[in-house]
């Protein structure tokens, strides 16, 4: 079962008319930073404003008319940034309504003169956009295999369930990796509460000390509860985590369900939900024929096994358990020495679809072939080139026709000044015209090296997105640099473009 959240923004239809930033590309690919952003936590609390509330409303209504059951909507950290969330459904109709949700928030939208922007990062410096994927196990009758339960045998059912996630997660991380990998989520992941590229898992105090406990052999108790002399084969009542505020962690255990943070708002959820579903299969697959081999088929011994089978899973698989700050280089350096996987970028990860363990995995549970991914991340690397050349492509027109030209027209201006100045016999203060002189020429050579390598002859893919990756992104962000600074200096009158202020905290 998949409760996948919507992260959105809403802009105000006749500023977005003026950003083709926002109209080619789905993000600003220029914006100096408001004075003010989500520090002060004032639009997350806040009350939704009434233009936005009236959205919303039609928003539930449409959707409830398509069968999409949505129930919960808020702001969210960034300004302008809201929430959807549905109520839980069976992968496959899950995943179809969010295709759904997503196409109607677009056309609600523009009823109430707003435009939905799903892009993982429409502003710079504020927090990004994600799906947050609650998903879950339940039996055909219903019953939630990840709630830990108020009986032993429930409590050691739920502990089955959780190792087998964690082996899964362990074995597979590079999947889960490549499953939310696209040009817009390397945008997000690692910054403004995205979590990073590494996958750990959060699985909080309580879980973390019962499941040392199993590790070491010695079960006796919970952790914060009084201590009990049992066996492996029970356990106290685990109480269900009242909510979990680790929100660096991409996959992260919230009471019965876990919560896997990586997926890029624009995204699918397909290819997460069938990674986590086959990663899931595969360990309940050898959770099983272990347990056999360990009772040798006797009722009587099966608790033991499932202990001795818990135990075994946490001494191989606990690396991947992590419930710090991601986001810190510590981390960073921890997570290297205990060998996760950190594919910072798209074109890294793409790599993971034809690796051998995924090719194996898919092909073992007739999910995908080794063709079928093989075909996969072609498509994937020509749309994130496709992608970069033509967010590269706009920064140069933008640059040469709207941004260079606003900044000229400043420098005229400063210059009539000075010599106004001079014809009084006064000497001019030049160093802001000296700092509009200097942005002017890098910006045009920035422009120019862009325009030399955004449509650079590769004739190998994988080598083309490298080159988008290492040369043409960081000429971009280099280019919106010396832009985003003109636009700090240069008078309001004269700058072309909606401003983040005035996007962000519309009325």
């Amino acid at each position: 079962t998949v409760g996948p959240e919507q992260e959105y923004f809403l802009v105000d239809k006749k500023l977005y008319d003026e950003r083709p930033d926002l109209i080619y590309t789905g993000r600003t690919l220029f914006g100096a930073r408001a004075p003010k952003g989500q520090e002060l936590e004032d639009h997350y609390f806040g009350a939704i404003k009434p233009r936005i509330a009236a959205f919303m409303q039609e928003l539930d209504e449409e959707l409830w008319k398509l069968g999409v059951l949505a129930k919960t909507k808020h702001n969210e950290v960034a300004p302008a940034q809201h929430e959807l969330a549905p109520i839980f459904s069976t992968t496959n109709v899950a995943t179809d309504h969010n295709q759904l949700t997503m196409e109607t928030m677009k056309n609600v939208a523009l009823r109430h003169g707003l435009v939905c922007l799903l892009h993982e990062k429409p502003f710079a410096g504020v927090n990004g956009s994600g799906k947050h994927n609650n998903w879950s196990l339940s039996t055909d009758t219903g019953k939630n295999l990840f709630e830990p339960g108020k009986l032993p045998q429930e409590n050691a059912q739920f502990l089955l369930f959780l190792a087998a996630v964690i082996k899964g997660v362990d074995e597979y991380q590079d999947l889960l990796r490549v499953s939310v990998a696209s040009a817009g989520n390397d945008h997000r992941l690692g910054a403004n509460e995205a979590p990073p590229a590494i996958m750990s898992m959060f699985l909080g105090d309580q879980l973390t000390d019962i499941l040392e406990q199993f590790r070491v052999g010695q079960v006796r108790g919970s952790k914060g509860k009084r201590l009990m002399n049992v066996g492996v084969d029970t356990l106290p009542p685990l109480p269900a985590d009242p909510g979990d505020r680790n929100r660096t962690s991409p996959f992260a255990f919230t009471g019965n369900r876990f919560e896997f943070r990586a997926l890029g708002s624009s995204m699918p959820a397909s290819a997460s939900q069938t990674a986590l579903n086959t990663i899931m299969s595969d360990s309940l697959d050898y959770a099983a024929t272990r347990l056999e081999k360990l009772s040798g088929g006797d009722p009587e011994k099966l608790h033991a096994a499932v202990g001795k089978l818990i135990q075994e899973i946490v001494e191989e698989h606990s690396a991947v358990i992590f419930n710090g700050d991601g986001y810190s280089e510590i981390w960073h350096q921890e997570a290297e020495r205990r060998g996760l996987p950190n594919y910072r970028t798209t074109p890294e990860a793409l790599m993971v679809y034809t690796s051998p363990d995924v090719v194996d995995l898919y092909s073992r549970y007739n999910v995908l072939s080794r063709q079928e991914l093989k075909a996969r991340q072609e498509i994937y690397i020509e749309q994130y080139c496709k992608t970069i050349r033509a967010e590269a492509n706009l920064v140069i027109r933008m640059g040469r026709t709207i941004i260079y030209p606003a900044g000229l027209r400043f420098q005229q201006e400063l210059l009539r000044a000075c010599l106004d100045m001079r014809a009084l016999n006064r000497e001019p203060d030049t160093v802001l015209l000296d700092d509009i002189d200097d942005t002017l020429r890098k910006l045009r050579e920035g422009l120019e090296h862009l325009e030399n390598n955004v449509d650079m002859k590769i004739e190998d893919p994988v080598q083309e997105a490298h080159h988008k990756c290492t040369v043409v992104i960081p000429a971009m962000n280099a280019i919106r640099t010396l832009a985003d600074h003109l636009e700090t200096i240069v008078p309001e009158d004269l700058w072309p473009l909606p401003s983040y202020q005035e996007m962000l905290f519309m009325k």
